[in-house]
């Protein structure tokens, strides 16, 4: 089974581009997140954060709500996580000045700040945002941005986010990002840094595998064409072991197509029960979006299968309630920034 359908489509709602997509499947709703960019597809400039909401497992969808909006501010990267035992749902995003660009915000030159906000009702209403940027960035870091995609609960509760930063000082270096984490153990109440990976990653997902460590996957900034692995053995405290990662490049099709990892692109990871999912754009630019799959821990990469042959980017996955899989996508005919895709599709599809 696999069913495909836009859910944001570029120039409609008010907005000229919906990016950065997010899913999370809470206790009763499956929500899609992601950045709504009014006046252009750029980074920088009025970007707002919208939603939409499914209570039939993705099969229809509510009107789209608007859930961070200022005039003269971007807010973005958002990156939910449940608390399974609470059933509260914490999304943390950013902000900064809609007239400052990331490279002026890397350099120090502008500001950019981490907020959050809760929901307790499976994103029917939210709180007020707050910021939280003094428990979760140091003072020296400037560009900073929670996800994109979802964050993950483990299995003694912690909500651990990932993230990625840079450090103003460093730009004189080639690549001055790092991919790293924070996390709360007090369901919310409070959040504190975790580790972080080495030079040259940035966007990054996490999985906890299953021996309790860590896996968190990195985007590549260093140009080499491979994704970035950090481990962590304490629950994400800290990373003791980083290495880029060969499997992920290898040849995965039946026509001998190479499919590497384009230069600097997020992706997305997930675990479905003991295999781990990964979609990301496996072209040699972002096109080919491709869903491989793992059965023994990211150790290797057994199947591939891919979803969208065109012009495609980011993604995000999660698993509904009958173990379906969904995943959101950046996607178009022309280029990959023409709507948000909702793909639903079953582990028949990704055998066949």
């Amino acid at each position: 089974m696999l069913e495909q359908n836009p859910l944001f489509v570029a120039g409609r709602g008010g907005y000229d581009t919906y990016r950065i997509p997010s899913l999370l499947q809470a206790k009763r709703a499956l929500l899609a997140f992601c950045e709504a960019r009014r006046d252009s597809r750029a980074d920088a400039g009025q970007i707002d954060l919208v939603m939409k909401r499914s209570l039939d497992g993705g099969k229809t969808w509510s009107a789209m709500q608007i859930l961070a909006k200022e005039e003269g501010v971007t807010s973005s990267n958002p990156c939910p996580v449940l608390d399974e035992e609470t059933a509260t749902i914490w999304l943390p995003f950013c902000k900064n000045p809609a007239k400052d660009d990331e490279p002026a915000i890397v350099q120090g030159h502008a500001q950019r700040s981490v907020w959050m906000m809760k929901s307790v009702d499976d994103g029917e209403t939210w709180s007020e945002a707050f910021e939280i940027s003094s428990q979760v960035k140091k003072p020296d870091w400037s560009w900073y941005a929670t996800g994109p995609g979802h964050g993950i609960q483990l299995k003694n509760g912690r909500l651990l986010i990932p993230c990625n930063h840079a450090v103003a000082l460093a730009f004189e270096r080639d690549d001055p990002h790092h991919s790293h984490v924070f996390y709360s153990d007090d369901h919310g109440k409070s959040w504190q840094l975790g580790g972080s990976a080495p030079d040259g990653t940035n966007e990054c997902e996490a999985v906890e595998l299953s021996d309790g460590s860590i896996y968190l996957n990195c985007r590549n900034f260093n140009g080499t064409g491979k994704r970035g692995v950090a481990r962590s053995f304490d629950r994400g405290q800290t990373f003791s072991e980083f290495y880029w990662d060969e499997a992920l490049t290898e040849a995965m099709s039946d026509t001998d197509t190479v499919l590497p990892e384009p230069k600097a692109c997020q992706a997305s990871i997930i675990r479905l029960e003991d295999s781990l999912l990964f979609c990301n754009p496996a072209g040699f630019s972002r096109d080919h979006l491709t869903i491989r799959v793992s059965f023994d821990q990211a150790k290797t990469w057994a199947t591939a299968k891919i979803l969208c042959e065109g012009p495609s980017a980011y993604s995000d996955l999660t698993i509904l309630p009958d173990k379906t899989i969904a995943c959101l996508y950046e996607a178009g005919r022309n280029h990959p920034y023409e709507s948000l895709v909702l793909a639903r599709f079953d582990v028949d599809w990704l055998q066949t």
